[in-house]
């Protein structure tokens, strides 16, 4: 098949059986489905830009298999050069949505990618796991499947799992084990973009301890979403209108997040990668070298959020006449240095990048470390700079059918400001409203927030990992010196 189309990609969705559910109804059409149709339509836009004449070149490369089209998202870099058009595609794509985004589905391809180049990683486990890698990566490439992932086990009792037990009772774990494949119970979450999905990939837990009682909880595959005994559970849409001026994001990229039940699904054995052993799943991230590309997606995705709020914080102050006033300066300033730093972690990340132990140019990981530990706490005072710089313009925003009632005279004369008719001031508050104060945009705060687990523990593992030693090293050196 090769790169696919929106209509191809939407077909798909259209002929999916999984199991949906939003409330009490069981969704069987998320093409047609007003809390999904906005996303999956913005989901399509991004496949046919693959077949766009002009960005088709910088969107696909050939397939090693075939020869024909590819999504780029997909290639294994050799070089920097690959690594640099690899980053291309990308801002393609995430400039699409302003960053808005958080899960297409680039951001699980070159996890895949990774996986495959270090095949011998899973075959210390099995060698059918290596091979299944290889296998899958191909797979996914020449079909150019959609993919989502889950990663965190619910937790029924948080102190224990802390200390990498997982709660027993609710968590993914293996049942049984047949000559077909294995046998999962449980839950898992939080499966973003799973109704939109092709398929999804049961990443190892992040925290697992190595211990005999945790083995049945150890474990990594990918499988299709409409996978008979699984269910996707939808939290509330945020998706209140279709009206792209009074929900100019939520109309089109409300991407989901969801509950995935395992009803004692049956994985079989050529779509596992790991199996049974806590250690190999716990040192996943770091062996495979995975991290580092998808932490270079998730930068450049941070790049095109930024640009997206700075713009907007520019448009609001030129539109109420205050960009002159020094207090605004210095809040939009800030946000000029937010996006400079996220470019230069990106820049540096991408110019010291080197070709790891399975042959694959990789992003170095150390400033892009810096950068996702950063942003969480960059974006929510990003939001509150909107706030700030829009004061009551946000809440005096009547809605579109308003311009076309009796009172449309009334809203034209009243609502202008110093730069813009009533009109377009309505559309620019609206997009600031749905960045900064809707439902949409408290969960893309709370999402930033989390992006890549607890805050605390992700400063916590960055000290761990980070080489001190050459630091301190000099330190030593320093007070040794006669001179």
């Amino acid at each position: 098949m090769g790169a696919r189309t929106g209509t191809e990609y939407l077909e798909g969705l259209r002929q999916s059986s999984a199991e949906i559910w939003l409330g009490d109804e069981r969704i069987t059409d998320v093409t047609t489905h007003p809390a999904l149709r906005g996303c999956a339509q913005s989901m399509a836009t991004l496949y046919d830009m693959q077949h766009a004449e002009d960005v088709r070149a910088e969107m696909t490369y050939p397939s090693p298999t075939t020869g024909d089209p590819v999504g780029l998202s997909f290639i294994t870099p050799r070089t920097h050069e690959d690594l640099e058009r690899r980053s291309g595609m990308m801002f393609h794509w995430s400039r699409f949505s302003g960053g808005m985004l958080g899960r297409s589905s680039d951001y699980i391809n070159v996890e895949i990618m990774a996986a495959a180049a270090a095949a011998d990683f899973y075959s210390q486990n099995d060698p059918r796991f290596g091979e299944n890698a290889r296998n899958y990566y191909e797979h996914a490439r020449e079909n150019d499947l959609c993919m989502t992932h889950t990663l965190v086990n619910p937790q029924s009792n948080r102190a224990l799992t802390a200390g990498g037990h997982p709660s027993a009772d609710v968590a993914l774990r293996i049942v049984d084990e047949n000559a077909d494949g294995m046998v999962v119970r449980g839950a898992r979450i939080l499966a973003t973009l799973g109704p939109l999905a092709d398929e999804i990939m049961v990443f190892p837990s992040t925290v697992l301890k190595a211990a005999s009682d945790t083995k049945s909880f150890a474990f990594a595959f990918t499988i299709p979403c409409a996978t008979p005994g699984m269910k996707f559970i939808c939290r509330e849409s945020l998706a209140y209108g279709e009206s792209p001026v009074d929900h100019p994001l939520s109309s089109r990229f409300e991407e989901m997040d969801t509950i995935v039940v395992f009803d004692d699904v049956l994985v079989p054995w050529d779509r596992v990668f790991l199996k049974s052993d806590p250690d190999l799943c716990s040192r996943h991230f770091p062996e495979t070298g995975c991290l580092a590309h998808m932490a270079q997606q998730v930068a450049i995705k941070n790049i095109c959020k930024t640009e997206f709020v700075l713009g907007i914080a520019c448009s609001i102050a030129e539109a109420l006449g205050s960009s002159e006033f020094q207090h605004v300066q210095e809040k939009i300033a800030e946000c000029m240095i937010n996006l400079e730093v996220m470019k230069a972690c990106l820049r540096a990340s991408e110019a010291d990048a080197k070709t790891d132990k399975w042959g694959v140019m990789s992003p170095d990981r150390a400033p892009l470390d810096a950068a996702r530990n950063l942003f969480p706490k960059l974006y929510p005072r990003m939001i509150e700079i909107l706030q700030l710089l829009s004061a009551s313009s946000l809440m005096m925003i009547p809605p579109d059918s308003a311009l076309n009632s009796p009172v449309a005279e009334d809203i034209d004369r009243y609502l202008a400001v110093a730069n813009r008719d009533a009109r377009d001031r309505i559309k620019l508050f609206r997009l600031a409203w749905d960045v900064a104060c809707s439902a949409f945009a408290g969960r893309q705060v709370l999402y930033e927030r989390f992006f890549f687990g607890d805050p605390v523990r992700m400063m916590s593992v960055l000290y761990q990992t980070y080489d001190k030693q050459p630091l301190m090293d000099r330190v030593e050196e320093f007070l040794n010196r006669d001179n």
